[in-house]
């Protein structure tokens, strides 16, 4: 089933009519997408400033407790020639306020982790597409709750993972489809990226007194949890390759993790043994590795790796029955078509011959968006599912069962690397629900 066929079906089947207002007509020429942004960090500030460049979509209102950023973000929209939109910033519920409003089809949520899910279900409890950030959720729990309120509510949420818009993962996604690894069968993933220097200021300082950016609240995970704390970057894309949740799913998985060193020692090297925060504890493990099963039998290790000196690496392996693709080196070797046997070659001839046709079709566009230009894609792809009132390519149980390996990793460590199984949060209409990231013609 192709995916405008599928998007089609799912609308009149599940999405309904009842959660907009009977005046909005999506999909038509001057018909523009009102959205909403909580959170106007780095981050919710990247995704409004690639919202300002399209000529379909009002800002209408922003939340954000720093009221410094609120403004700022609120003046970026009158300096692209728009209306100054209303801003929220009294308290850390007000945003509650902003989503009740009826001047708004979508939200943004770019906000620390533990806000995630409540803003979301307030946000489809209020009849808005929410478009969320990563990772989705914390919790199993929480896992639960957006699955639970989409279901009741019908309103769609989408993670939005960018990484799975990364062209040489597109590419490699259009390789796998079109059958040159073969039949799947192992790939690795992960987030590989030295984050000290997010995690602590200047000075090795943290916290919501001394801390600036994501070091105001980012860093306390790492002394609160001990799991693959922010995995969706890596999973995201090999879950797509394996139809995770679309006639596959996750199965159970098993974690362990190393010791703790590398942040107490940035802690040293940046601000002496006697700093007041070399004595504190990190419970995360320096690298944390994931072992998932798949009901179709594949397998995926995953690894969490922010707290040691490295270079940037999400590790990517995708191998099949016909060979594989390594990202770290950018090498390939597919048997019957690699010109020497056991010999690797660059992957950069089969891009260019695979590039995606999103990307074919997209790529002027992308550039200078952000992250090698995929942000422009999560983006667009939430606009347009907005637009078109049709179910997202990432969707509600992508966010859940993506997220979920978090707490299961947590509590598989926990437990001395018990195996841990993962819930259906589909319930079992995985087995028949078709595939439809990237197989728009459009988004």
């Amino acid at each position: 089933m192709k995916r405008s066929e599928f998007i089609k079906a799912s609308t009149v089947a599940g999405l309904g009519m009842t959660f907009f207002k009977p005046n909005l007509v999506f999909g038509r020429d001057d018909r523009k997408v009102r959205l909403g942004f909580i959170g106007v960090g780095g981050r919710g500030t990247s995704h409004l400033r690639r919202v300002l460049k399209r000529d379909d979509v009002v800002v209408t209102n922003i939340c954000d407790i720093d009221k410094e950023a609120l403004n700022r973000a609120r003046d970026l929209v009158v300096q692209a020639g728009g209306k100054k939109p209303r801003g929220f910033s009294r308290n850390e519920v007000h945003y509650r306020d902003m989503v009740e409003r009826e001047d708004m089809d979508g939200i943004i949520i770019s906000t620390p982790w533990k806000w995630h899910v409540p803003m979301t279900v307030d946000t489809m409890n209020a009849g808005k597409y929410a478009g969320l950030e990563v990772p989705a959720a914390v919790t199993l729990d929480e896992c639960w709750q957006l699955v639970r309120t989409y279901e009741a509510t019908k309103v769609p949420c989408m993670i939005l993972e960018n990484v799975c818009y990364r062209r040489d993962v597109m590419a490699a996604l259009n390789m796998v489809r079109q059958g040159l690894f073969g039949e799947l069968v192992h790939a690795h993933c992960g987030y590989q990226h030295d984050l000290r220097g997010i995690k602590f200021n200047p000075g090795a300082e943290f916290g919501p007194d001394k801390g600036e950016g994501e070091a105001k609240w980012r860093t306390q995970h790492s002394i609160d949890r001990n799991g693959d704390i922010y995995p969706t970057h890596g999973v995201g894309p090999v879950a797509t390759m394996m139809e995770v949740n679309r006639g596959n799913r996750f199965v159970h998985l098993t974690s362990t993790a190393t010791k703790s060193r590398g942040l107490h020692n940035y802690i040293v090297e940046k601000g002496g043994v006697g700093h007041p925060n070399a004595g504190i504890k990190f419970t995360l493990g320096d690298i944390v590795t994931t072992v998932i099963k798949t009901a179709r039998g594949e397998t995926m290790v995953v690894s969490h790796d922010t707290n040691l000196p490295r270079p940037y690496s999400l590790m990517f392996r995708i191998q099949g029955t016909h060979g594989l693709w390594l990202k770290d080196n950018d090498s390939i070797y597919i048997e019957g078509r690699s010109p020497e046997e056991h010999e690797w070659e660059s992957f950069a001839a089969y891009q260019e011959e695979f590039d995606h046709p999103l990307w074919r079709r997209y790529g002027e566009q992308a550039e200078g968006a952000g992250h090698g230009g995929m942000d422009f894609f999560v983006t667009h792809a939430f606009i347009e599912s907005v637009k078109r009132k049709v179910s997202p390519p990432l969707d509600v149980y992508d966010a859940a069962a993506w997220s979920a390996i978090s707490p299961l990793s947590e509590q598989s460590i926990a437990e001395g690397s018990t195996p841990m199984q993962f819930p259906d949060f589909t319930q079992g209409k995985w087995e028949n629900r078709k595939p439809v990231f990237a197989l728009d013609d459009d988004f």
